[in-house]
């Protein structure tokens, strides 16, 4: 299993010892998955936390009248993860569905706290990667409430540039809370072209 890209990742925020590295590594199993694969089912509880080594996934939701929405989007790099699920230990109230083949490497909720009490320097890394999501977290609800619906889709192309190949503009729309319509009125009016 080639883990550099996450070791990488990891050692960016602080250096891993070896023995660190080690138990990290035997903790991770890859997988590669297909296109619209469930990693999770809303009413499931969150047992792993997900890196993508490659690939690109979606976190959605149904509201009480049946409506997908669309939570947040997570591309190759990134960390996945039902926050209140993974850490209350309580059902998911969202799906995470991946958008095209993947290479996925987890690790299970009971190694992670294992990692996290064998390793208190670890406990830093959980801190800043918490504290890098839960940042994007609140610019994103920010933004929904304060944004335009163009503002809000110049972030999306910015995060995520290839996102028109990925998602369907149905997703999309949900994410960035506008209507089918709307979204494609934002496009139609170049404002796609002046984003990239």
């Amino acid at each position: 299993m080639d883990d550099e890209l996450l070791l990488h990742i990891l050692n960016l925020i602080q250096p891993l010892s070896a023995r660190l590295q080690a138990r990290f590594l035997s903790c991770i199993t890859e997988k590669k998955l297909p296109k619209k694969h469930k990693l999770l089912l809303g009413g499931q509880t969150a047992n792993a936390i997900y890196f993508i080594k490659s690939g690109f996934a979606r976190a959605f939701y149904h509201t009480r009248s049946g409506k997908e929405c669309t939570s947040w989007f997570m591309g190759t790099g990134d960390i996945m993860i039902s926050v209140y699920s993974f850490y209350s230990r309580q059902p998911a109230q969202e799906t995470i569905e991946l958008l095209e083949d993947s290479t996925i490497q987890f690790m299970s909720w009971s190694d992670v706290q294992g990692i996290y009490a064998d390793f208190p320097e670890f406990n830093y890394h959980g801190r800043l990667l918490t504290e890098k999501y839960y940042i994007a977290s609140e610019q994103r609800a920010t933004l929904l409430r304060t944004g335009t619906a163009a503002e809000r889709y110049a972030l999306l192309l910015k995060s995520y540039p290839q996102i028109l190949l990925k998602a369907s503009l149905l997703q999309i729309a949900s994410y960035l809370n506008v209507s089918h319509e709307a979204l494609c009125r934002i496009r139609s009016g170049g404002f796609a072209k002046r984003a990239n």
